[in-house]
């Protein structure tokens, strides 16, 4: 491999969205949380996926740090998946993608809910800057890249197979995938979340052939992430509601990605918080007591079939 290409491997931000940017991933992730899953037979039964495919994600979630295998008591050739520190640290990710979902998917009203045990409030919390205490949106932050930043996010993309899930509804991905299920697209909504609107800024800072760049955007447009607006050399991509939404989950993963790999090159990429002028550290805070919150303050609960039922037929 050239120095270069071994540059790309490593890049911190483009390994974490090849690791977590799939929806087998984050079901699996999901299911350790909620469910407290940890043996594979019992992710086979909820997930649905092939047994080669689970496997797959498994050992990459072990080679990442996220799970360790510890054996079974009585079973030495069988294994339980126990989330690890860093593993646990994924739960802000897996938050901001469910409240995401629950905010603005069809689906998301099917989502187990998010409960702070402290004040009860049910439903997603907010970004808020963990240095300052602020609330944070897009606006007010600004995104820093390095000279070579894209091209080491983008080069060298995982291709990995889609995998099928469970068909229940509180279960899938699919939707959120469209943002981040590759690198290019990755790279096109954060570039839109840090404001870039014209297809000629888009492929000069991305380097990216017309046509790639044309499918990535009318994708992104199809999910109701972008908009178009205007004709020809004047025509612009606008984040839409729905789009600028994504914005913690991006700023989690960014996050996540230093913790993972404290000893890589820097990435290049940095979000700064403009109201206290220091580098985002993303934090959640409750909508009910304004508190920030920490994993062991909150606890989902699965809807009652009764209430699935209900929602599904209304």
């Amino acid at each position: 491999m050239s120095e270069q290409g071994a540059e790309s491997a490593l890049h911190p931000v483009a390994a974490t969205f090849d690791l977590l940017g799939d929806r087998l991933t984050l079901t699996i992730l999901r299911h350790a949380f909620v469910n407290h899953t940890r043996r594979f037979n019992q992710w086979i039964e909820r997930t649905g996926a092939p047994p080669a495919v689970l496997t797959a994600r498994l050992a990459a979630l072990v080679d990442a740090g996220v799970f360790v295998r510890v054996p079974q008591a009585g079973a030495p050739d069988r294994f339980d998946y126990r989330l690890t520190d860093l593993g646990l640290a994924t739960w802000e990710i897996l938050v901001s993608v469910w409240g995401w979902q629950r905010e603005w998917t069809a689906e998301g009203a099917l989502h187990p809910d998010l409960v702070h045990g402290a004040c009860g409030h049910r439903g997603p919390p907010v970004l808020m800057c963990r240095g300052c205490g602020r609330t944070v949106t897009p606006r007010d932050t600004e995104v820093e890249l390095g000279d070579d930043a894209l091209w080491r996010f983008t080069s060298g993309g995982r291709r990995r197979a889609r995998a099928p899930v469970s068909d229940r509804a509180d279960m899938r991905f699919d939707e959120v995938m469209a943002a981040i299920g590759d690198r290019w697209s990755a790279t096109v909504t954060g570039l839109a979340l840090a404001g870039m609107r014209r297809f000629t800024a888009f492929r000069t800072a991305m380097n990216m052939s017309p046509t790639t760049l044309t499918e990535r955007l009318s994708r992104l447009c199809d999910a109701e992430i972008l908009c178009r607006s205007g004709e020809g050399a004047g025509r612009e991509y606008r984040l839409t509601p729905r789009g600028r939404a994504l914005f913690g989950i991006f700023a989690f993963l960014l996050a996540w990605s230093e913790l993972a790999h404290p000893e890589a090159p820097e990435s290049g990429l940095l979000i700064r918080h403009r109201k206290c002028g220091a580098p985002l550290r993303p934090a959640l805070r409750c909508r009910g007591c304004d508190t920030h919150l920490a994993r062991t303050d909150v606890r989902f609960e699965p809807l009652s079939h009764t209430v699935i039922d209900r929602l599904r037929s209304s």
